[in-house]
């Protein structure tokens, strides 16, 4: 028997790869004809230990394997493969008498089996499934790699546009300084975690991190829960309350909604943030505080202040260090990975199978606004993963008429139909050639007009 390692490659791989094994030449050929006319890239093996010089941890798809083999069955096999990469989908084809065999093979690790005789259909379909699998493990470990690569200051935040990479710097330039920060942004960005990367990179981390939304407080127990109160202070002050400004004391201080804070309150928080001490309520005693101030807000706290609005005084006190987050409808490109990020997420939250978004599902995501940001793009994230919402479906017209014009909007879309089928085909440029159908120089012209690089989309 020989072996056929290239494999013909009919769909230009656009499906995923394939090794199929097995020892019989007329089963390994059609096995190998019917996944590449299903567009798969097909290795076909006529025995184990060949198929085994050809797999490892970054594998971008599934193995397929007969087990009746001689000198290595197909169970041994997937034993082996265990050790490489215990996430790497294998379907073992069976006898008959094999099937009790088969669904013990499932309990220890198989992905799926198929008995003899087995339909066209069916092994393209478990193959797809195998291999989507496959390709969500892949592209959650190198997620959790790129989060883990980018430091403390950046845990979290997940892009790779302009405008996240100056995010990413700033944070990192002042994370471990003392200086107080104004983080803007629109709702839905993220504005709370970048407070936390700037406490979680600075050397106030193992000090708390308190948060108080200023427009989720009641006025009139603002003062109380800001400042704190002695015994006795007022109707009801049983006992001293230590308020979350003296709480936060040796860590941070993040105050979201700044813009919504009382103007009375505005003038306390002035002295505080001027000679860090605080003075409770019915105290007359000043207590040091040794924190960090990170304010947010949603709005132009200057055009706040022009208007009566905010306080002028506390603002410019703010504005030392403004940390600006774009909103998602300016990095579009990073959509994909995100909504993957936001997808795998949720599979554990509620203990679902993760889902794969085809690219076309992906290229109607892209092209939508999502006025929610990043908030309502993880919302959508949950809801495809349990299956309440397919995000094929057509995006709703906006209320207004887009910023962009009509040859911005098809840059948009082409820039992402590129990015979508790169990271699909993990930087293969034949592949995705192949797969978008248009000549080898406008490719490479284009990705030199939108920025692009395969380098960024290698495994």
């Amino acid at each position: 028997m020989t072996v056929n390692d290239t494999g013909s490659g009919t769909g230009g791989g656009g499906a995923g790869s394939v090794l199929f094994v097995d020892d019989e030449r007329a089963v390994r050929l059609a096995g190998q004809q019917t996944l590449e006319l299903a567009g798969f890239e097909v290795t076909a093996c006529d025995g184990a230990e060949r198929a085994l010089r050809h797999l490892g941890r970054d594998w971008p798809g599934c193995l397929v394997t007969d087990v009746r083999m001689p000198q290595m069955d197909g169970l041994a096999l997937m034993e082996r493969v265990r050790t490489i990469d215990p996430d790497l989908p294998v379907i073992l084809i069976t006898g008959h008498g094999d099937v009790p065999m088969a669904v013990q093979a499932m309990r220890d690790g198989a992905y799926d089996f198929l008995e003899k005789p087995f339909p066209s259909d069916r092994l393209v379909e478990t193959v797809r499934r195998a291999v989507d699998k496959r390709r969500l493990v892949l592209e959650n470990r190198r997620l959790r790699a790129a989060l883990s690569g980018g430091g403390e200051s950046t845990q979290g935040i997940v892009g790779r546009t302009a405008g996240i990479e100056r995010l990413r710097a700033t944070i990192a330039a002042v994370a471990d300084t003392d200086a107080d920060v104004l983080v803007f942004g629109e709702t839905g960005t993220g504005k709370e975690m970048v407070a936390r990367a700037l406490h979680g990179a600075s050397a106030r981390r193992k000090h708390p991190f308190v948060a108080l939304n200023c427009g989720a407080m009641p006025e009139a127990i603002f003062e109380s829960e800001l400042f704190g109160h002695e015994a006795g202070a007022f109707t009801g002050a049983a006992k001293r309350r230590v308020g979350r400004i003296e709480h936060a004391s040796g860590g941070t201080l993040f105050l979201d909604e700044i813009e919504s804070m009382p103007l009375s309150l505005q003038v306390k928080l002035l002295r505080v943030i001027q000679e860090r001490v605080v003075e409770p309520l019915g105290s007359n005693e000043l207590v040091p505080v040794d924190l960090r101030v990170v304010a947010a807000t949603k709005v132009d706290l200057k055009q706040a202040a022009a208007a009566g609005k905010f306080r002028e005084d506390l603002y410019y006190r703010l504005n030392v260090v403004v940390v600006s987050i774009p909103p998602l409808r300016e990095r579009r490109d990073d959509v994909p990975l995100l909504f993957q990020h936001f997808v795998v997420q949720a599979a554990g939250r509620y203990n679902r199978e993760p889902r794969v978004a085809s690219p076309t599902q992906m290229q109607r995501l892209v092209a939508q606004d999502w006025p929610g940001n990043v908030r309502e793009l993880r919302n959508a994230a949950d809801r495809f993963v349990l299956g309440l919402e397919d995000v094929a479906a057509e995006p709703a017209a906006p209320a207004q008429a887009p910023a962009l014009s009509l040859a911005e909007r098809v840059d948009h879309f082409e820039k992402g139909l590129i990015q979508s089928e790169l990271a699909r085909q993990k930087g293969s440029v034949k592949a995705a050639i192949e797969a978008l159908n248009i000549p080898r120089k406008t490719f490479y012209d284009k990705l030199k007009r939108y920025g692009l690089s395969r380098e960024d989309f290698v495994e």
